[in-house]
């Protein structure tokens, strides 16, 4: 599936048609009546809308024939965070959901989609804002674990946590300063959380945590890749649950 769509036409059919659209780019000060029709109905879809200048979106544009404006689409269908929770149910476990605070590389969430179906977790949440979608390199590189796997998307990460703190679930987020994460009780519900590449966990999510895991290392350089980082601690909480 294309993850671009270009043209007023059709990215008004795409929207039409319930594609889910991850981001719109506009071009800025554009007031005709068409371009108005298209932002209206993104907004009721809760679409992120970017207004940029000519030269952004030429260099966006795939086609060369964008007509101010550009739809980036998603590969796959999102899930709903009770999606998840209720393939759990089905499958007779508690809940293990993968959540990622602003990951934006591609290949960093194939990686970890990847990783979550592997080592048994329910699903994965990402955030609306600041973060990667679903786009076609992340279905390649999930190899295929995008058809078994649901990808939730919601506004704000840390409200999610708290929803899912009421229904029973503990969380836990990788941070080097943390617990020795061999020494940390990761059975029953949990969460895992993993932080942005560059900045790791923000510190509002990670407050939300109620264990701060460390992954013991014994290297010249303190830090993992995001998308390893995911494997390790997932493994062990896939462990730990027998």
């Amino acid at each position: 599936m294309s993850e671009q769509i270009e043209g007023r036409n059709a990215v008004m059919e795409a929207f039409r048609a319930g594609r889910p659209v991850d981001k719109l780019y506009v071009l800025d000060g554009c007031q005709d009546g068409p371009v108005r029709s298209i932002t209206r109905i993104a907004r009721k879809n809760d679409t992120i809308i970017n207004y940029v200048s000519k030269d952004r979106l030429d260099q966006l544009s795939e086609t060369g024939t964008h007509q101010g404006v550009i739809a980036q689409v998603a590969a796959y269908e999102y899930a709903s965070v009770d999606d998840i929770l209720k393939k759990a149910e089905e499958k007779g476990e508690p809940p293990f959901i993968v959540l990622l605070d602003n990951i934006e590389d591609p290949h960093n969430l194939g990686a970890i989609i990847r990783t979550a179906n592997l080592a048994g977790a329910h699903g994965v949440v990402i955030p609306k804002r600041r973060a990667v979608g679903l786009t076609a390199t992340v279905a390649r590189t999930s190899a295929g674990a995008l058809n078994y796997t649901p990808v939730a998307k919601v506004t704000n990460l840390g409200k999610t946590i708290d929803e899912l703190k009421e229904k029973g679930m503990w969380f836990v987020c990788a941070d080097m300063d943390g617990t020795n994460m061999y020494q940390l009780d990761l059975k029953g519900p949990m969460g895992l959380v993993i932080g942005n590449e560059g900045e790791g966990i923000s510190p509002l999510v990670k407050k939300k945590c109620d264990f701060v895991a460390s992954i013991p290392m014994k290297g010249d350089i303190d830090s993992l890749n995001a998308s390893v980082a995911a494997g390790i601690l997932a493994f062990e909480i896939a462990h730990q649950r027998g």
